[in-house]
């Protein structure tokens, strides 16, 4: 059951809401001097709130949060006006001018499309608060889609020369130190 922004207050399934509904950060009633701040600012501690209820670790949250705060920055825009283009842009920006690896990137991508679905999920209900805050048809859409998110081709991205050992190679080498055992013992 999604509640309408006038049915705040009311509960959700099971009379209760979700952790990081928009009905449980946003206060209704109350003018805001800044509401686009405040609605953004809402939403970040919604889903910090909806994070903490899944469990990942206090540090992995304020990463995750830090990151969107840059998003925010560099596209000088807020999520609700958010676009795949701007993504797209941020990550040239990423690859081009500062030469982050792909593996970064792809870490980059999967956190901020964790919130871009985050605020998109009818079941939060940022969409309607959105449009009852800003007009019809304002509101987030999902910004990053199998097109313009970088694959996972590879078990290893990182340098060639720092990679881990197959379990062939390992093999081979705890074969190879167990010869050199047995030869020193000899």
């Amino acid at each position: 059951m999604i509640l309408a922004p006038n049915e705040r207050g009311r509960g959700g399934v099971g009379g209760g809401e979700l952790a990081g509904s928009a009905q449980l950060v946003l206060v209704s009633g109350v003018a805001q001097l800044r509401p686009e701040d405040a609605m953004y600012e809402g939403m970040l501690r919604g889903w910090r709130a909806q994070q903490h209820a899944r469990g990942p670790r206090s540090d992995t949250i304020e990463g995750r949060e830090h990151l969107v705060r840059r998003f925010l920055e560099a596209t000088n825009e807020y999520p609700w006006n958010w676009t795949a283009g701007h993504v797209e842009e941020w990550i040239l920006s990423l690859t081009g001018e500062r030469h982050l690896a792909v593996s970064t990137i792809r870490a980059y991508q999967v956190d901020l499309r964790l919130f871009s679905e985050y605020i998109c999920d009818t079941r939060y209900g940022w969409v309607p608060a959105c449009e009852e805050a800003f007009g019809a048809g304002v509101h987030p859409v999902p910004i990053l889609h199998e097109w313009n998110t970088v694959v996972h081709l590879n078990d290893y991205e990182g340098s060639p020369e720092a990679r881990p050992f197959t379990r062939e190679e390992l093999q081979a080498f705890f074969d190879y130190a167990d010869e050199q055992v047995g030869r020193a013992a000899r």
